[in-house]
């Protein structure tokens, strides 16, 4: 049998035809653990584990610790991005993650955040990222 991404999808019922480009989650995490949010290497460590449980293919990771407080990390994926804007004072997180493709589930990244960062409440909104039409109409192929 011949299978395509689109037949293993995890969300089937997208239209192949007609296919998003992606999924887009905006996770807001509150009541965190502070000592978590303000721990580059956790979070570094923390980033990779959700790209990870997305299936997703992490390309590079930066992190910024800013003075005297918070963290920026941002993972460059083959697949698009996962960003983290931290406020330990504030226990905390802006979370952004966006997949290309139909083989990532993005809201299994933002799981795993709410569970690390030990959040006590959050807010996830998720959305299908429209295909542009001039791409919907054109054959492709990975490289």
């Amino acid at each position: 049998m011949n299978h395509s991404l689109a037949n293993l999808h995890p969300n089937p019922g997208w239209d192949a035809a007609h296919a998003p480009i992606g999924k887009h989650c905006i996770l807001e995490l509150y009541n965190c653990s502070a000592s978590k949010l303000n721990d580059e290497a956790f979070l570094r460590s923390t980033i990779t584990q959700a790209v990870h449980q997305a299936g997703a293919t992490l390309l590079h990771l930066i992190s910024h610790r800013f003075d005297p407080q918070g963290i920026t990390g941002l993972a460059l994926l083959a697949e698009s991005h996962l960003s983290i804007h931290t406020w330990p004072e504030s226990g905390y997180a802006a979370v952004d993650v966006f997949t290309c493709g139909d083989h990532t589930m993005p809201e299994l990244a933002c799981q795993e955040l709410v569970v690390a960062l030990d959040a006590r409440e959050h807010s996830l909104r998720s959305f299908l990222r429209d295909t542009p039409a001039e791409l919907g109409t054109q054959e492709r192929e990975p490289a």
